[in-house]
């Protein structure tokens, strides 16, 4: 396995590419805050080199992503276009309507199920299951629906995941996400399906935004992906051979990143431990 070739800033690699399809959560916000270097370089990157699609796994449609990231203090310069699960998870729930589901998740996840004709349901009559996250992301554990899970898997009803990622750092605390409930079901002998990163739906998704901004195909050799997440970010980029820079100060920063920089030898372990290979590394996104 190759080991990532560390850098210091994006603009060593702007010759190399056309595009960045950029993760959001842990890359440019914390969800409480916005990272104002990554910004600058996300927004230097479209000025001077080409579109910066966001390729976000958050489980609602991009409109409201675009409200969260305006009232986080994220510059619209620093971005082209935003891709999110939630956007290719439509595509799932929209398969299987009408029907009644069984919706699990804050109630802010509204905007992924409006204008579906879906009608809500319990554990029991329902004829799948929609997972956005936990009904509260802030207290909830993912044993805390084992029961119901249980009874659901048995009658081998589907989950759809909107959102893959198992945990994401909010502040200084990492909280569990719908992914962490879909590995559960799964578990459990339930059937999860996914349309977010490491997915192929939302790099489809992505890919055709970035070929409408260039009016013309993307070479899939000039796209670099930019991500915190190993089993997201860069499982996703892996399967689809798309070059990956991979934040280390991100979900895995506890470990990846220490008083002198990157831990190289770290970043390499996990790499080997997921079967995965990340093409570049960076402490923290900046220019």
């Amino acid at each position: 396995m190759t080991s990532p070739t560390p850098i210091q800033g994006l603009s060593e690699l702007a010759g190399r590419y056309d595009v960045l399809l950029c993760d959001v959560w842990g890359v440019i916000h914390n969800g409480r805050e916005s990272f104002s270097e990554a910004c600058a370089a996300l927004a230097r990157f479209r000025a001077e080199v080409g579109p910066v699609i966001l390729i976000s796994n958050a489980p609602r449609p991009h409109g409201p992503i675009v409200d969260q990231l305006d009232a986080l203090g994220v510059p619209r310069a620093a971005w082209t276009r935003i891709v999110t699960s939630g956007d290719a998870t439509r595509v799932l729930l929209a398969e299987r309507a009408p029907g009644r589901v069984w919706k699990i998740g804050p109630d802010r996840d509204a905007p992924l199920y409006e204008g579906l004709d879906l009608a809500d349901s319990g554990p029991d009559d329902a004829a799948f299951i929609s997972v956005t996250g936990p009904y509260d992301d802030e207290n909830d554990e993912p044993g805390d629906y084992r029961d119901r899970f249980i009874a659901c898997a048995a009658r081998g009803l589907d989950l759809i995941c909107a959102n893959p990622d198992i945990v994401v750092q909010r502040g200084d605390k990492l909280i569990y996400c719908g992914g962490a409930l879909a590995q559960l079901y799964e578990s459990l002998g339930g059937r999860a399906v996914m349309a977010g990163k490491p997915y192929a739906p939302i790099y489809e998704m992505a890919l055709a935004q970035a070929q409408a901004e260039l009016g013309r195909p993307a070479d899939p050799r000039r796209v670099l992906c930019v991500g915190d997440g190993l089993p997201t970010d860069v499982r996703g980029a892996n399967a689809r051979a798309l070059d990956i820079l991979f934040v280390a100060n991100g979900i895995h920063g506890a470990e990846t990143v220490g008083k002198d920089g990157l831990n190289l030898a770290v970043i390499n372990d996990l790499l080997r431990q997921e079967g995965l290979q990340a093409t570049w590394a960076i402490a923290d996104m900046g220019w």
